[in-house]
């Protein structure tokens, strides 16, 4: 497994942490940063109905929209477990039935990536951007990160760590796929909690969460939780971790961020054929090695 330790500011060094992955899912978090940058410059409102919707983009954004997942969708699964090409987004919404609701907003949580597709989609329509150059200039440049960038097609993958040996197809990921070295994301997350780029109101608006339920085996959260692109609970030693993990075919990215009194500590851990837990438990405990080293990353 690959790691990257950020601690108060201070950037890790190694060329390990150079390599290019797919982030999966922490791209959400960043598409929560994007869409909260422009809640700052009054562009849109967190609790405001989204244009032609029943719902809200805090509920979209803390996945309490209504909205189903097409990761419930067999074929969905099927298609890209034999190599196929994306479907279109509107050929995916067909066949979920995607802008049917599930429940009134607000009312209940299912993870939805269809939220976070339509949190792009209105994104694009606020900056009048390509969603790839929108995450670019409201968070990822801000943030000093330059060597991040959505993946389009397969070849985009081949020059991630492993490669793309099954040929998968990014537009899969529907609401857009970001790869970057693993050190850049330790360090987005590290620099937007320092408040680099959002107000004190909305980084504490992002931290709120939604508790999800007891212990989850085989992890190491005992009360998990979701927030606003964020992934947000306790663990043992009586921590919290905020962040977010992704999953992909072959592979699982977390990103995590700790902290205790003035010291905090963000770790980013890749691992090519493990699981979401394991991967977890290895940020989760460089995490705590960091916190009683008194933050220094060795």
């Amino acid at each position: 497994m690959l790691s990257s330790l950020v601690s108060n500011g201070q950037h890790p060094t190694s060329d390990q942490s150079e390599l290019v992955v797919p982030w999966w899912s922490f791209t959400k978090t960043i598409l929560a940063v994007t869409a909260l940058s422009l809640v700052r410059d009054g562009r849109v409102g967190l609790d405001t109905p989204i244009p032609d919707q029943p719902f809200t983009l805090r509920q979209l954004l803390r996945h309490e929209a209504g909205l189903a997942d097409y990761g419930e969708l067999a074929d969905y699964h099927a298609a890209v477990a034999n190599h196929e090409a994306a479907w279109s987004a509107d050929e995916m919404m067909q066949r979920l039935d995607g802008a049917r609701l599930r429940y009134t907003p607000g009312t209940g949580w299912r993870y939805s990536n269809v939220g976070y597709l339509l949190i792009g989609k209105l994104i694009e329509q606020l900056t009048d951007l390509s969603l790839e150059e929108a995450v670019g200039r409201y968070a990822l440049t801000p943030l000093g990160l330059s060597r991040v960038r959505f993946a389009k097609t397969p070849a985009d993958l081949q020059d991630t760590h492993l490669g793309n040996t099954s040929n998968y197809d990014p537009g899969w990921v529907y609401h857009g796929l970001l790869i970057g070295p693993i050190s850049q994301a330790a360090l987005f997350l590290d620099r937007l909690f320092a408040g680099h780029l959002l107000p004190t109101g909305l980084l504490q608006d992002m931290q709120i969460a939604k508790a999800l339920g007891g212990s989850i085996p085989g992890r190491p959260w005992i009360t998990p939780g979701y927030g606003l692109g964020l992934m947000r609970g306790s663990i043992d030693g009586g921590f919290t971790l905020c962040g977010h993990t992704g999953c992909g075919p072959g592979s699982v990215i977390a990103v995590y961020r700790i902290c205790d009194g003035d010291t905090s500590a963000c770790c980013a851990v890749f691992g090519a054929g493990t699981r979401e837990g394991t991967v977890e438990t290895l940020a989760a405990e460089q995490l705590i090695q960091v916190l009683r080293s008194g933050g220094k990353v060795v």
